[in-house]
């Protein structure tokens, strides 16, 4: 495994294993063979309802809690100076831990300056090692470090070969900001995978065309969240440190760039009528 070291030093593993969308009666085993087969980086989030069985998995597991870095995100219904103290707490009862390596704000809606101050506070009393924002832009990432007390120490954002967030990218690298790629294999969507281009690249290379987009991935500075439930993909999407893009490889895969998310887009106010009534079905539940 290699390592990103964040603006306070705190080393973070390059490769994540995600939670998003895994029921919560599978998690646990889930998790537990993702540690098995060496994952050490977790991510989980309040509203994907499965903390308490990532917890779970990390006492089950023989692997030292010390040596795993573990993620959440809170939710915009928990947003608010003392209501994100009060939630982060629960999180870390639900996950059955002490500290947290990373509390991200999961988006920049609502009162995020509240929430932001609570993380700053729950990062000066030792409760998290990090913190950072999850498909933050970057103004109200600038906003936050020129206004909010602390500059975020990492910036979680759709990151895949059709959303490529160059502008943003170069942003977060001037500003200290570790940039973190969710759904870098496009969680199912739009064909990322079933790129002709990607597909000869990993033709050539005797790889997956999994392995090809995480690889360049990371030799852009980036880390990334590798989602899978089944245990021999689990094993290929860590094994992506052997091998490197030529620079015509890295040109190609550049010119898919479509400029724009395949999901939310946090630019556009529709967004805010996509989240509004999941605020209020989930209110009370977190």
């Amino acid at each position: 495994m290699e390592f990103a070291t964040l603006s306070n030093g705190v080393r973070m593993p390059k490769v994540g294993f995600g939670v998003y969308r895994v029921p919560a009666e599978e998690c646990q085993p889930v998790v537990q063979k993702a540690l098995e087969v060496g994952y050490r980086h977790l991510d989980t989030a309040q509203c994907y309802f499965n903390e308490e069985q990532v917890g779970a998995a990390i006492q089950a597991s023989p692997v030292d809690r010390s040596d795993i870095f573990l993620t959440t995100k809170v939710w915009i219904g928990c947003y608010g100076e003392g209501q994100t103290y009060a939630s982060v707490e629960r999180s870390l009862r639900r996950l059955k831990t002490d500290y947290l390596d990373l509390v991200l704000l999961h988006q920049a809606f609502a009162d995020y300056y509240g929430a932001w101050r609570d993380l700053v506070r729950l990062y000066e009393e030792g409760k998290v090692r990090a913190i950072g924002t999850s498909n933050f832009l970057p103004v109200r990432l600038a906003d936050l470090a020129a206004f909010g007390g602390m500059a975020p120490q990492v910036n979680q954002v759709e990151t895949n070969p059709l959303c490529q967030q160059r502008a943003a990218h170069d942003y977060m690298v001037a500003a200290g900001i570790q940039h973190q790629a969710w759904a870098p294999l496009g969680a199912g969507a739009a064909g990322v995978l079933d790129s002709p281009v990607i597909c000869g690249i990993a033709e050539r290379l005797g790889k997956t065309t999994a392995q090809v987009v995480l690889r360049w991935l990371l030799q852009r500075d980036i880390v990334v969240l590798a989602k899978s439930t089944h245990e021999e993909r689990m094993r290929q999407n860590l094994d992506v440190f052997d091998f490197e893009l030529a620079a015509e490889d890295v040109a190609a895969i550049e010119a898919l760039d479509t400029g724009h998310g395949t999901f939310i887009d946090p630019s556009d106010p529709a967004t805010i009528d996509f989240f509004r009534p999941l605020v209020e079905e989930r209110r009370g539940l977190l």
